[in-house]
């Protein structure tokens, strides 16, 4: 790998620490504790938003129980960095594996996630002896912080779509001095690595993702013949009709959402949380029954929504929704890229928003050389089950080991 002493002024990098300034703790006690609520919803489920049972445990354990330094004390135990692409100061966490044959993997989050939510995947991926795995499916990792969210700096302009962002990546893992290395993503990361697995920049080995993309793209072109095809396809139609007004808002009106999510640290948290109904019901129960589903604790999911609210990045983050899905953005009108020429892996998870058939990755991705389907899991699954995904992960990149790293 590179050092920075090797690297010019404009591709430097340079190690990064989170300090956070107390008054900027007690301001966020402070709204707290002044919340206004809504009056309790009329219905016995989430069909009217998030309940206010939720909200108020929630807001509960934050200003009372919960530490508002985990967030900087997570992040500082792993190596931090931070480097110049493409005009946007881009942070990142690099953890080398002990094992000399790592297999170099950039990892990319979504929205609400955040790094926070791949911390518990780390060690698994990194040191996978220590985890039930072998030697041979260890990580170099890589994980970077998206355009606008956490640590890296928001766009001053316009045009950081997903692929932009892909060719941004490439461009970190050239600046690490990786030459072969693999890639992989969920949610709006799984847009991000479908399109670096589009784009073929030199050095990809592969990419896996736990989201199908494309069928948000076409769910009319999908296969529709069996059970399980239908299934997928009627659970797609719900979210797309009934579940995903947070995507329509950040896709068309992201600085109108903007506003109540950096003034309010309470309709931050109902924002992030209102995703989808298998999350969603899993993060009240941390909260309300005290009932976490695997690692979805309530520390956990604060963690997340606290370092939204400290790095004030809650419109910044809905702008890129604008930037990868609005109608009205610059890449609106871009040509399709072509089918992914590398390998590509995919992994179902049982409470993701549609469980994706093989039929419909297989449609997807020509080069599919891996189809797995784990016990356990939804929408965050290197969040909720940090062991399970890591099999995935290994499984999907197994056979793609060996060569130059």
């Amino acid at each position: 790998m590179t050092t920075q002493q090797q690297q010019p002024a404009s591709r430097a990098i340079r190690p990064f620490t989170v300090r956070f300034r107390e008054g900027a703790l007690d301001d966020l006690r402070r709204r707290l504790a002044a919340t206004l609520r809504p009056t309790r919803e009329l219905v016995g489920d989430r069909s009217q938003g998030v309940q206010l049972a939720t909200m108020e445990a929630l807001g509960q354990y934050w200003e009372k129980e919960y530490d508002l330094r985990r967030v900087q004390s997570r992040l500082n135990a792993v190596p931090q960095f931070t480097t110049v692409i493409d005009g946007v100061d881009i942070h990142f966490l690099h953890i080398r594996s002990r094992h000399p044959d790592a297999l170099p993997l950039i990892m990319t989050h979504g929205w609400p996630g955040s790094v926070i939510e791949m911390l518990d995947s780390v060690g698994p991926l990194t040191d996978p002896t220590a985890h039930g795995g072998s030697a041979a499916d260890a990580f170099h990792l890589v994980l970077p912080s998206l355009p606008g969210y956490g640590f890296s700096a928001e766009p001053v302009e316009l045009g950081w779509d997903l692929v932009r962002t892909a060719r941004a990546w490439a461009e970190l893992m050239d600046r690490l001095g990786y030459d072969r290395y693999v890639a992989q993503g969920g949610d709006v990361g799984a847009g991000v690595t479908d399109a670096m697995g589009r784009l073929g920049p030199q050095g990809l080995a592969g990419i896996h993702t736990n989201l199908l993309v494309t069928a948000l793209n076409d769910p009319a072109s999908l296969p529709n013949t069996t059970e399980e095809e239908q299934a997928a396809l009627a659970a797609l139609k719900v979210f797309q009709t009934s579940g995903n007004g947070y995507f329509v808002e950040m896709a068309t009106r992201p600085q109108t959402i903007g506003y109540a999510l950096l003034d309010s640290p309470s309709a931050l948290a109902a924002w992030m949380i209102d995703h989808d109904t298998d999350a969603y019901y899993k993060i009240a129960s941390a909260f309300v029954d005290g009932k976490p589903s695997g690692n979805l604790t309530a520390d956990h999911i604060l963690d997340n929504i606290t370092a939204y609210w400290l790095t004030g990045t809650g419109a910044s983050t809905s702008r890129s929704y604008w930037e990868a899905y609005g109608p009205d953005a610059p890449a609106a009108g871009r040509p399709p890229l072509p089918d992914p020429r590398v390998p590509v892996g995919f992994s179902t998870f049982p409470g993701e928003i549609w469980r994706t058939p093989r039929s419909w990755a297989e449609q997807s991705y020509p080069t599919l050389n891996y189809y797995g389907v784990a016990e356990r899991g939804g929408h965050f699954a290197a969040w909720e089950e940090p062991e399970l995904f890591a099999e995935q992960v290994r499984a999907a990149f197994r056979p793609l080991r060996g060569g130059r790293r």
